[in-house]
């Protein structure tokens, strides 16, 4: 269709440096010489296919099957000043592989049919990947777009690479130009690190090199955090977000005031906020759960109101095997409990709707848990004898 129009079309990006490492990728980048989202629209039309435009930028999205292919305008970029968002006008290939963060992202594949799989690389990827390299284009890099300190290092655990040289130095020398960029677009990248196979490995080598401590202090990224963190994917059997978790985990270490703070420094989306709060008033409650002889039903109503990701952060994250055994039991077990019995059974039995039935509807439960009744029969005469 691309070449129909007279325009160009190359995959570019991740996805070729992934082809080039023999690694699976789904979310497939492409550069279209021309106009992205005509062509988007066209292909959209033609194959029946979901999509999303985005006209200020010039991208689109299509949804195919199990595919997410973005459509971008070639382009070339600017910054007005360093950190600032990049002012953006129609380009080349050549100027946009040139924006690009690293050299091994910054490859292009065509797929134009007269030079199908012809490889663009006019800045050493593919020498680079060989090498097991993480470098930079050019000497400003750092300075234009300080988020990509914190890529540098999620791509060098990731393929487990190595920073280039001079690309260490400068990522070192440039630490301070963090304070130039907002806080939502640092926390995205510290989500992409939390969302990696292995988070810890990023976390570690961003403490080594200063850069937690120059993004927020009492952030920690060292052996505690590793176990931790291990532990997580260990454990974790249900369909919890891992991400949540990590962040109850990093809640842990800090005080009531260092959780506000985090949440502000980095202008936290609300699920993130919540779960860091959520963890925060779990800890505090947790020596309530080394009791002596704690009857379940007093654990369940501690922990009902908390998320079942803070519960296991707070699991994992504790020293204590008392605690870490009752938050499993109710993670695992006094959750799911529930009366045989429904409100409707209880009006049938006489008692009028209201706050009534959803009192006696919680005695029951609680009966459940403690194991006191285990029958329907046992529930019904319960609840009678609650009237």
């Amino acid at each position: 269709m691309a070449a129909k129009r007279g325009e160009a079309v190359y995959l570019v990006g991740g996805v070729v440096r992934d082809i080039l490492l023999g690694r699976s990728s789904y979310d497939l980048d492409m550069v279209i010489e021309g106009r992205a989202i005509s062509l988007a629209r066209q292909i959209a039309k033609a194959n029946d296919c979901s999509l999303k435009t985005h006209p200020r930028f010039g991208t689109a999205k299509i949804l195919f099957e199990n595919l997410n292919i973005d459509l971008v305008t070639a382009r070339s970029e600017s910054y007005i000043h360093p950190g600032a968002l990049p002012t953006v006008k129609a380009g080349t290939i050549q100027d946009d592989l040139a924006r690009r963060d690293f050299t091994i992202n910054a490859m292009a594949i065509r797929l134009t049919p007269d030079s199908f799989g012809e490889l663009l690389d006019p800045h050493g990827g593919q020498q680079d990947i060989k090498q097991k390299s993480i470098r930079i284009l050019h000497p400003k890099s750092f300075e234009d777009d300080p988020t990509r300190i914190l890529r540098a290092i999620r791509y060098e655990q990731r393929l487990d690479f190595q920073l280039e040289k001079t690309t260490g130095k400068l990522l070192q020398n440039n630490l301070e130009s963090l304070d130039t960029v907002t806080g939502e677009r640092l926390w995205h990248e510290l989500e992409l690190i939390l969302n990696e196979e292995c988070p810890e490995k990023s976390l570690l080598r961003a403490d080594k090199l200063g850069v937690l401590c120059k993004l927020y202090p009492p952030l920690k990224g060292d052996n505690w955090l590793e176990g931790k963190f291990a532990q997580v994917r260990d454990q974790n059997e249900e369909s919890l977000s891992l991400t949540s978790i990590y962040l109850a985990i990093i809640s842990y270490r800090f005080n009531p005031e260092e959780t506000s703070n985090c949440i502000t420094r980095f202008k936290m989306p609300g699920w993130a906020a919540r779960t860091m709060r959520d963890a925060q008033k779990l800890k505090e409650s947790l020596p309530l759960l080394e009791v002596p002889e704690l009857r379940p039903s007093r654990i369940y109503r501690l922990l009902e109101r908390h998320t079942p990701e803070g519960i296991e952060g707070m699991a994992i994250a504790s020293d204590s095997l008392i605690i870490h055994r009752r938050l499993e039991l109710y993670l695992r077990e006094l959750r799911y409990a529930k009366p045989e019995l429904s409100g409707d059974d209880l009006q049938n039995m006489g008692i009028l709707p209201g706050k009534k039935i959803g009192r006696i509807l919680k005695s029951l439960k609680e009966a459940r848990i403690d194991r006191t009744i285990t029958c329907r029969g046992e529930e019904e005469a319960l609840a009678r004898k609650l009237l």
